[in-house]
């Protein structure tokens, strides 16, 4: 018997990618709206989970409860749109084992990372929890990244996989574990630093027991190396052969990573201003994305049925 042709139940590979963009852009939001409830002082607008108040009065909103239930809206926005995606990638023709468990593992950690941000508002903002929920959501966008790649290429025992350079290899491998203590030590500086995410009459909430100065040089040095690494690996494959996919990739790493870094310098030295520090955070989820890309693109693939290939 043949295999079922795509139709509105079962649909093809292109409509799928568009539900893994979709999930992929969300991933993105959720990690910016959350970026703003904490630099806003609105971590405790909403006292009570799920709903922002269990006896809501209209007097009882103002504006950190708008910015915190905002951010749980975005979470349900991002509830339904991967709970589509999982489904979809059950019902898409042909059926792909790898989007399956791409898709419902982020069903999975939006639902550890929503029960996460509970515990964070019935626990007053522990630093340790807030850093935790800021990791899983770049964790979340990481694998929404993921997925959208795989959405685009065929991937299977049968497909053709070519990788294109083993020592280029190495070195993505190191910059993903490279960036990933920058991520971590970044969300000790901020947990350490003046934004707890509550304001001024809510509960003081508490900071790591970290010197803020002492947590921010070890961030820098960390980040520099990243830095580093980037601009001599582009200088190396600048007048090289190497495919235009992985030169475009270390130029955007290298220009949002030296940005980050500027930004980095003139946020601790006006004393982490919330605009600068949200900027900062958006540019660290961009080079979170740039990363988890230029490792995907360690291999060239055959594009997807119906998916026209990229000009890279």
């Amino acid at each position: 018997m043949s295999a079922k042709a795509p139709n509105f139940l079962h649909p093809a590979p292109s409509t799928f990618r568009w539900w893994a963009l979709a999930d992929f852009v969300s991933m993105i939001l959720i990690m910016v709206t959350g970026g703003l409830v904490r630099l806003t002082g609105s971590g405790l607008g909403c006292p009570d989970w799920p709903q922002c108040y269990k006896h809501t009065t209209a007097h009882q909103w103002g504006i950190h409860s708008v910015v915190e239930f905002g951010n749980r809206l975005v979470t349900g926005i991002l509830i339904v749109v991967t709970l589509v995606a999982f489904i979809m990638a059950i019902t898409r023709r042909p059926r792909r084992r790898d989007l399956i468990i791409t898709s419902g593992s982020l069903v999975l950690f939006v639902v550890l990372n929503a029960v996460l941000g509970a515990v964070v508002v019935y626990s007053h903002l522990n630093p340790w929890l807030v850093n935790c929920h800021m990791l899983v959501s770049l964790a979340m966008v990481v694998l929404g990244a993921v997925q959208y790649h795989r959405s685009k290429y065929v991937y299977g025992p049968d497909a053709r996989v070519e990788l294109r350079s083993p020592r280029l290899l190495f070195i993505a491998r190191w910059l993903a574990v490279n960036l990933i203590i920058v991520l971590v030590v970044g969300t000790a500086t901020t947990g350490s630093g003046p934004h707890a995410g509550n304001t001024v009459g809510q509960d003081v909430a508490r900071r790591l027991p970290f010197a803020l100065i002492d947590v921010a040089w070890v961030h820098s040095l960390f980040a520099i190396m990243f830095i580093g690494t980037v601009g001599g690996l582009f200088l190396y494959l600048f007048k090289s052969d190497a495919a235009p996919r992985l030169q475009m990739g270390l130029r955007r790493l290298l220009v949002i990573g030296s940005l980050q870094g500027v930004v980095g310098f003139v946020q601790y030295v006006l004393h982490l201003p919330v605009w600068l520090v949200e900027l900062h955070i958006i540019l660290a989820t961009s080079l979170t994305i740039g990363v988890t890309q230029f490792n995907l693109s360690q291999w060239g693939r055959d594009r997807e049925a119906g998916i026209a290939p990229s000009r890279s």
